[in-house]
C-alpha cells in the first residue's frame, strides 16, 4: 500500500478529528481510511491512534511521529512542485493562519487574485489570533500584525499596518473631542483585553508620547471594538484597513490628525527559508506587492 498516501490519511484524520471527516475530505471510503491507518501502523510497528466511539486521540508514538509525517508530506509536495514549476508555475495547497479581521477585510480578495494567476494552487485559510506551531498544525504560513515576534522565528516583513484613533459623533458630542493624546486618559477607551492596561503610543512634531488608557469595554477582536465605537461606546485605536469604511461613511470620526499612532509590522512567518514551496514564495511576493500598492497601508 502507498505509504505516502497512508501518511497523508493519518495526518488528515488527526487534523479533522475523525476518520469520517478525513474520508470525506480525501474522497475515500471510511473503510479505505481504516486500511491505510492499519497499514501505516503495521509499517511503524506500533499503534498511532486510540480509537473509541466518542473520541480519537494520539498515542505517544503517534504524537512523536506526527511532525515527521507532516515534514514528509511537505517534502513530497516540494518535490512535485519543483518538477513542474518550469512549465506550469507554482502548484499545491497552502495552509495559512491569520486573524479574522485581516482575512475578511483585506486578504480574501487578494487570495482570489493569486489563485486566478496560479490556477494549480489552492489555499486553506485558518482563522485565529493565537500563535500557531507551524509544524505540529501543518501550517505553511502565518500572517501576523505585531511588533513582538517570538525569538528564532523565520519571518519576512511584508509591510506596515497603520492605525487610527476614532470615535462616533454621538460619543464626541457627549464626552468632547480630545485635541492632544494625553487627553485620552480622561476618556472611555475601548482596548484589547489581552494587553492589560493599554498604553497607546504616538509620534508627532513635539516628539513621541505614551498615554495609559482604559475603559469599561475590552475585547480581543477588532470587529467587536469597532462596532462598540460606532454605537457610541468610546474611543478606539484600530487598524486603518479595518476602520476605513466606517470613517468614509461618517459613522466614525478620525481623531488627533496631527499625531501618528504607532504602526505595527505585517510579518509572514514560515518554517524554513531553504525549503520553501514555490507556491509559498509566489504568494509572499504577491501579498507584498499588493500591500505596497494599496493606499490603506501607506503612511497618512
Amino acid at each position: 500500500m502507498d505509504r505516502l498516501t497512508a501518511t497523508r490519511v493519518f495526518v488528515e484524520v488527526v487534523d479533522r478529528g475523525s476518520q469520517t471527516a478525513a474520508a470525506e475530505h480525501l474522497e475515500l471510503s471510511r473503510a479505505m481510511v481504516s486500511r491505510y491507518l492499519a497499514a501505516l501502523e503495521g509499517w511503524v510497528g506500533a499503534r498511532l491512534l486510540h480509537r473509541t466511539t466518542r473520541k480519537l486521540s494520539l498515542t505517544q508514538v503517534g504524537n512523536e511521529l506526527l511532525p515527521h509525517c507532516r515534514e514528509m508530506l511537505h517534502t513530497a509536495e516540494m518535490m512535485r512542485a519543483t518538477g513542474i514549476k518550469a512549465t506550469d508555475g507554482p502548484s499545491g495547497n497552502l495552509r495559512i493562519a491569520t486573524s479574522q479581521s485581516f482575512a475578511q477585510t483585506w486578504l480574501s480578495p487578494v487570495l482570489v487574485e493569486y489563485l486566478a494567476r496560479y490556477p494549480n494552487t489552492s489555499v486553506d485559510v485558518l482563522i485565529g489570533s493565537h500563535a500557531v506551531n507551524l509544524v505540529e498544525e501543518g501550517i505553511d504560513l502565518a500572517l501576523r500584525i505585531t511588533n513582538q515576534l517570538e525569538p528564532n522565528q523565520v519571518a519576512r516583513h511584508l509591510g506596515d499596518c497603520h492605525s487610527v484613533v476614532c470615535a462616533a459623533p454621538a460619543y464626541l458630542a457627549k464626552a468632547g473631542t480630545p485635541e492632544q493624546p494625553r487627553e485620552l486618559a480622561g476618556h472611555n477607551c475601548l482596548t484589547y483585553s489581552y494587553f492589560g492596561r493599554s498604553v497607546w503610543q504616538f509620534s508627532g512634531q513635539p516628539g513621541p508620547v505614551q498615554v495609559p488608557v482604559g475603559g469599561n469595554l475590552s475585547s480581543n477582536d477588532t470587529a467587536v471594538l469597532l462596532e462598540a465605537a460606532v454605537a457610541g461606546g468610546g474611543i478606539c485605536m484600530q487598524p486603518l484597513y479595518a476602520a476605513a469604511p466606517l470613517l468614509e461613511d461618517g459613522r466614525l470620526v478620525r481623531l488627533l490628525p496631527d499625531w501618528q499612532p504607532q504602526s505595527l509590522g505585517i510579518h509572514a512567518i514560515y518554517a524554513s527559508r531553504r525549503q520553501m514551496l514555490p507556491a509559498l514564495r509566489a504568494l509572499l511576493d504577491f501579498i507584498a506587492e499588493r500591500l505596497a500598492a494599496d493606499p490603506l497601508w501607506q503612511t497618512r
